[in-house]
């Protein structure tokens, strides 16, 4: 089951406040960004967010899964706790790199 337009708006609606989000479809998936960061990976209606250091003490509780076949394990987002996930969403951000912008293959 993919991830349904209303689910993706839901998660960027609860986080909302916390800088610039938008969302963008990869392979039939989403990820959400947070100023130009890449913060959680949605997929079939679940948010992720990756194992960090600095959010590992207040997930110790969460959830734990793959978002996608051959992905490394991540920790399941309560994306209905509106304080906590912009907390999680916040720190995440905080740590994580603008993605550098990719070469275009020449043909």
């Amino acid at each position: 089951m993919a991830t349904t337009n209303e689910y993706i708006e839901y998660v960027c609606e609860q986080i909302k406040g916390i800088g610039e989000i938008r969302y963008k479809k990869m392979f039939g998936e989403f990820m959400v960004y947070v100023n130009d960061k890449p913060v959680i990976i949605v997929c079939d209606n679940v948010a992720y967010v990756k194992k960090l250091e600095c959010i590992e003490e207040r997930m110790k509780e969460a959830g734990i899964g793959y978002p996608y076949k051959g992905a490394k394990e991540h920790y399941v987002l309560d994306i209905d706790d509106v304080a906590f996930c912009k907390e999680i969403v916040a720190k995440i951000e905080e740590v994580t790199p603008i993605p550098k912008p990719r070469k275009k293959k020449e043909k």
